[in-house]
């Protein structure tokens, strides 16, 4: 098609082309795009409408923008959740890690954690019904964020009833030492057996946006956890928020009969 039938406006037609390269792997990770300037000239257009090309990629995903440096093809390396094994006792033994930093170790990647509050709240509707709880009950409720070398990756809100943990590092302490969260369940009778994780997408808040450092136009995968030991107990519910960007999902399991 030549330049006279094609009806794209020029900035799409920039960004289709420079999405094409990213596509066939002639930009790959990491690379810095063309700049505002180049594209202009390459083009024959104005340098506003070579920047709306690029912001089109950086809205899509595709690359991001550094101060001062450019603009450059975003990494499409996923950190894999490895949902069957990442809740692994033996693992957990082995390490004294939790489930987030023995993955991110095994991808060969630096983890980071940070628990910002340990309160006492009334939980979410869907929370109280994964637990069993009845209406006016409060649960302990700790934050924490994520990252996978120094850069922001997910946020996960837990929610334990406050019956199973009064009294103990859970209730009440960011740092849970060695085994971390789960190793203090099994210490107070609750070892994880069996999990549930209800996998959903949708846009994220401003607030998820800006503590995640997102991009434009980045969606967010919402896993709903509920974590039930060999009686069949609820004990706790996580409800994880992931940049869809960075972040994969990786389930292997039985099929029944």
């Amino acid at each position: 098609m030549s330049d006279q039938e094609d009806r794209r406006p020029p900035s799409r037609r920039i960004a289709d082309d420079l999405r094409a390269a990213i596509t066939r792997g002639d930009l790959g990770d990491g690379d810095r795009l063309p700049s505002e300037r180049e594209l202009a000239s390459r083009y024959a257009t104005a340098r506003n409408t070579a920047r709306e090309a690029l912001g089109i990629l950086q809205a899509e995903g595709l690359a991001v923008a550094q101060h001062g440096r450019g603009v450059f093809v975003r990494q499409r390396r996923p950190l894999v959740r490895m949902g069957r094994d990442r809740y692994s006792r033996q693992a957990r033994d082995e390490t004294g890690l939790s489930p987030f930093r023995i993955e991110v170790q095994q991808q060969g990647r630096t983890p980071h954690t940070e628990c910002r509050s340990v309160t006492v709240a009334p939980p979410p509707a869907d929370v109280a019904e994964r637990l069993g709880l009845s209406a006016g009950q409060d649960v302990i409720r700790r934050e924490n964020w994520y990252f996978a070398d120094d850069e922001p990756v997910q946020v996960g809100v837990t929610f334990i009833p406050t019956a199973i943990v009064a009294g103990s590092p859970l209730a009440t302490e960011k740092k849970l030492g060695r085994g971390s969260i789960y190793q203090r369940f099994e210490d107070l009778g609750y070892p994880i057996a069996r999990i549930r994780e209800e996998v959903s997408s949708r846009m994220p808040t401003p607030e998820e946006s800006k503590g995640l450092a997102m991009p434009p136009g980045v969606p967010v995968i919402e896993v709903l956890h509920t974590s039930i030991d060999g009686n069949g107990r609820a004990f706790e519910v996580t409800r994880f928020v992931l940049r869809a960007d960075v972040n994969g999902l990786d389930y292997e399991m039985p099929v029944e009969d």
